[in-house]
């Protein structure tokens, strides 16, 4: 298996509205940290995640969590 791109070793602090959103798995994609498609053609998929009320999140930048699309602090330890 490939090894996904690290955008960045920390997570991406955010404040998103209740909705349905797709978290990159690639690393990939123009559009940190949500998937623009980038991944076609790779073993990596999005992340679906759905919030039901508008809420503050850290979404993963390195792309190790053990917990996708949110930070665990895995990228404490890279």
């Amino acid at each position: 298996m490939s090894e996904p791109v690290c955008t960045q070793k920390a997570p991406y602090e955010l404040e998103l509205e209740a909705d349905e959103y797709w978290w990159c798995a690639c690393g990939k994609s123009k559009t940190q940290p949500f998937c623009d498609g980038a991944h076609q053609g790779s073993e990596f998929a999005p992340q679906p995640f759905t919030l039901k009320e508008k809420t503050k999140v850290w979404l993963c930048g390195c792309r190790h969590s053990a917990k996708p699309p949110f930070c665990d602090g895995t990228h404490n330890s890279l």
